[in-house]
């Protein structure tokens, strides 16, 4: 009759076998960190495309530890609302294109709502001009209805009004936009197919992008012979508005900014930055706020990362997704980035109500909803729109300018001010062609770049295409996966075609 092993023979087997136990447990590679500074767009879409692109090897199989440092108190970077009057509206980047297809699939992914941006809620009613600084050089008929029929009819004859001023230079300008959004489309297309790149050049050349950014917009819209009264007055207010420059800025940096004046624009309810905030929760990512980066230094099997507060990060892959123009961080060994001013804009919301004369109007209701202006060094701001109309005199509006708006200037341009908002942003590149390239790999190890694509163009979905670009360089870099599962892509490239259906 056989015994069952006695309690103390468990025991002494259990002490034998724990040294090959524990020898087994350490032979496996521990997971490495990935640090990435900046908690905008750029960094929590490099997060969740490594989470998202990941697959544990043999000689890799538990996934990177990840931490982002966000040196401000919130997530979202250069997405960011404010609060006027208990209401709440998009401050930083405000808008999104139908073909942004990773912003759709982040909205889907994170069960979060679309909305119309309010400036666009009705884009066929919604009142516009032009302001010379003297008079409205153009303006469309504004009619006070609710009635749709009404409404029709307006739109119509402000669309033939439209086309009466600039022609068939309209369609011309149209067919320039959708050649440029159908190369940019490429950066969808399935991993199977679409190389990584090192340096942004390879990048642009590859989707026949690149000569946009060796010209200025003005040359190329004057190379389709587009009417210089398009270009001198609606392609101007459009380029001031998106990137606070003039036509003079380079010519894929001035498509995109044209792309963004066109119909279907979104944004998401309650803020873009919650497309940040849901990508960092749903990526398992150590998040450290209040925490700026002051040095990255490379000691050979790994980067050290120094933050102000005195605490020091190892990490064997460092990815900086802030712009290097206005942050101080000491690189050793030092790094060659081409030297780039950022334009800096000042969004101004006031609640209260314009002034008329300011504009030589008898009425407000006679001032567009919308007030563009020309290239002009003496008109003090670029753009004034309707956020809400609260009451008949009580409407939230957010100016547009590149410097600060004084009370004294701003007391001229409103008849009344119940509250006023003012936000500095350092928002994107100072553009000039030909336009030069910071490169995405920086050191030539594990350094990686995401806004060195801003030279090109600046939005957050160019931030997401740039993000999801260097984290496939991280996983072929430094996990050694030279190729992705195309299924990762498609999946959700449909879905995003089903939202942009939608919109």
């Amino acid at each position: 009759m056989s015994s069952k092993p006695s309690f103390s023979f468990l025991v002494l087997l259990f002490l034998s076998l724990q040294p090959l136990i524990f020898c087994l447990s350490t032979n496996a590679p521990s997971a490495p960190t990935v640090c990435i500074i900046g908690s905008g767009i750029g960094g929590s879409s490099v997060a969740h495309f490594l989470r998202r692109y990941f697959h544990p090897t043999p000689s890799q199989p538990n996934p990177p530890n990840i931490k982002i440092f966000e040196r401000r108190s919130v997530v979202g970077g250069r997405m960011a609302t404010v609060s006027v009057g208990g209401e709440t509206f998009e401050a930083g980047a405000s808008i999104l294109h139908p073909k942004n297809y990773h912003a759709l699939n982040y909205t889907k992914l994170l069960g979060l709502k679309i909305k119309p941006p309010p400036s666009s809620e009705d884009d066929d009613s919604m009142s516009f001009g032009i302001w010379d600084g003297k008079k409205f050089v153009f303006k469309t008929l504004q009619v006070d209805s609710r009635f749709p029929f009404v409404q029709k009819i307006v739109s119509f004859v402000n669309s033939f009004y439209v086309f009466f001023r600039y022609g068939f230079s309209l369609l011309k300008m149209n067919s320039f936009v959708e050649r440029t959004v159908d190369s940019f489309l490429k950066y969808y297309e399935s991993p199977d197919t679409r190389p990584m790149f090192e340096t942004v050049d390879e990048m642009l050349k590859w989707a026949g992008l690149y000569n946009l950014t060796t010209r200025t917009l003005h040359d190329e819209l004057i190379d389709i012979k587009l009417s210089p009264l398009l270009i001198e007055e609606l392609v101007t207010v459009i380029t001031r508005i998106n990137y606070g420059q003039s036509v003079y800025i380079s010519g894929l940096a001035g498509a995109v900014s044209l792309a963004g004046s066109g119909g279907g624009l979104w944004s998401i309810e309650g803020g873009n930055w919650q497309m940040a905030a849901g990508l960092i929760n749903n990526s398992d990512v150590s998040l450290h706020l209040n925490e700026e980066i002051e040095s990255i230094s490379y000691l050979g099997e790994y980067y050290e990362l120094n933050s102000k507060k005195g605490k020091s990060y190892s990490c064997a892959v460092t990815v900086v997704a802030t712009p290097l123009d206005e942050v101080n961080i000491q690189f050793t060994p030092l790094i060659s980035v081409p030297e780039r001013k950022l334009q800096h804009t000042h969004a101004t919301f006031v609640r209260g109500l314009l002034n008329p004369a300011y504009f030589g109007l008898s009425a407000v209701a006679e001032i567009p909803e919308l007030v563009g202006t020309l290239e002009d060094p003496d008109l003090p701001f670029s753009s004034i729109s309707v956020l809400k109309q609260h009451e008949e005199k009580d409407v939230t509006y957010k100016v547009f300018s590149r410097e600060s708006m004084t009370d004294t200037l701003l007391d001229s341009i409103f008849s009344a001010r119940q509250q006023t908002v003012r936000i500095n942003w350092g928002a994107y590149p100072h553009y000039r062609a030909p336009e030069v390239f910071a490169p995405f790999v920086l050191d030539g190890k594990h350094l990686y770049y995401v806004n060195a694509f801003e030279n090109a163009a600046s939005t957050m979905e160019t931030s997401a295409v740039a993000a999801e670009n260097v984290a496939r360089l991280i996983l072929s870099r430094y996990f050694n996966k030279a190729s992705l599962h195309s299924s990762d892509l498609k999946s959700l490239n449909t879905d995003a075609e089903m939202l942009h259906l939608d919109l």
